[in-house]
């Protein structure tokens, strides 16, 4: 995480104290009123949750790790009480900038250390693989396997780490201010004994911090600080839908689906964090997910698809006046103090 991903925390976190606004959704089709809840993660360890991925052989866990400088450390967390039940250590590694976790078919958790907060000086990155525990309980120690991961238009910064719930293959998105993201796929099988290298698929618009795929494999979620896009996976790249729910977070870094299909689960930052549910409606929900009834998920009221375009806007239109409002909150703190100072 870089200086300037502070900075953007610490203006959200300022727009809070002068407007106590913090953690609310993006409005009323960001709940998942009939889907999981939402925890607040209860750890004091976990100060700089990054990544997030619901767990395949535990119901109602979710694994998550801290950015940089916490050490080989993976936390599962029990979404009913916001407990740690496990701590993993993954031995023999010594972690650089640890971004995001996914879950692949095989029943292994990958761990993404591939964060390059000097935008893209780091010739190679690292992804750690190990088989989620049968049991969960207190500390265990793990050795994982880990593979050597370059692209091949050179160094980037990324923290999305996704690996498809069909094939297996494992994706990154890579993270840039300036338009230049994209998503990489790595070879069909990563392999433990030489360098692996990704290749870009599609082109990125938006600083991605965090992406998952659907129980599915058929959407692609990507999230930012303060929006979030959904794609329709085709062939290996994805189709771009048009945004999706997000929470409004001080500091937004994770997302992840929820078992259901059709339910995002959203973190951030910062000790105590919460994670928040989000709804996915019309074409960004994934066929094969199914509401409460038993029928194919569709938007509210009865709307169809086209409701999706009106939530679009006034999710974008409300990430717009948060982030204006944060920047406001923010240099009114820088003159105030400044004063006080002089």
């Amino acid at each position: 995480m870089s200086v300037r991903t502070r900075w953007v925390g610490t203006a959200v976190g300022a727009m809070a104290i002068v407007g106590g606004v913090v953690a609310l959704p993006a409005g009323p089709a960001a709940l998942a009123a009939d889907g999981p809840d939402g925890f607040t993660i209860r750890d004091s360890r976990i100060t700089e949750s990054s990544g997030l991925a619901a767990s395949r052989a535990h119901q109602g866990i979710y694994w998550t790790h801290n950015d940089s400088d916490d050490g080989p450390y993976v936390y599962a967390v029990d979404s009913r009480t916001g407990k740690t039940v496990c701590r993993v250590t993954l031995t023999g590694i010594k972690p650089r900038d640890v971004e995001a976790i996914s879950i692949g078919p095989d029943g292994n958790v990958y761990v993404g250390d591939i964060g390059d907060n000097l935008d893209g000086s780091w010739s190679e990155v690292w992804i750690y693989r190990f088989p989620e525990p049968k049991r969960l309980r207190g500390d265990v120690a793990v050795t994982p396997t880990r593979y050597t991961v370059r692209y091949a238009d050179g160094p980037r910064n990324a923290e999305s780490l996704m690996v498809h719930p069909k094939t297996g293959r494992v994706y990154i998105a890579s993270k840039s201010d300036n338009g230049k993201g994209g998503v990489y796929a790595g070879p069909q099988r990563l392999n433990a004994n030489g360098v692996n290298t990704f290749s870009r698929v599609a082109k990125i618009d938006f600083e991605a911090t965090d992406g998952a795929f659907s129980p599915d494999g058929s959407r692609l979620v990507l999230r930012g600080y303060f929006s979030g896009f959904g794609y329709k996976w085709r062939d290996g790249k994805p189709v771009k839908i048009g945004s999706v729910p997000v929470p409004l977070a001080r500091q937004g870094e994770s997302v992840t689906f929820a078992p259901d299909g059709r339910t995002l689960m959203y973190g951030s930052e910062g000790e105590g964090s919460s994670v928040d549910p989000a709804q996915l409606h019309g074409e960004a929900a994934p066929p094969a997910a199914k509401d409460s009834s038993g029928s194919d998920s569709k938007s509210p009221e009865g709307r169809g698809d086209n409701a999706s375009s009106d939530e679009d806007n006034r999710n974008l239109t409300l990430g717009a006046g948060t982030f204006i409002a944060a920047l406001i909150a923010w240099f009114g703190l820088r003159r105030l103090f400044g004063r006080r100072r002089d």
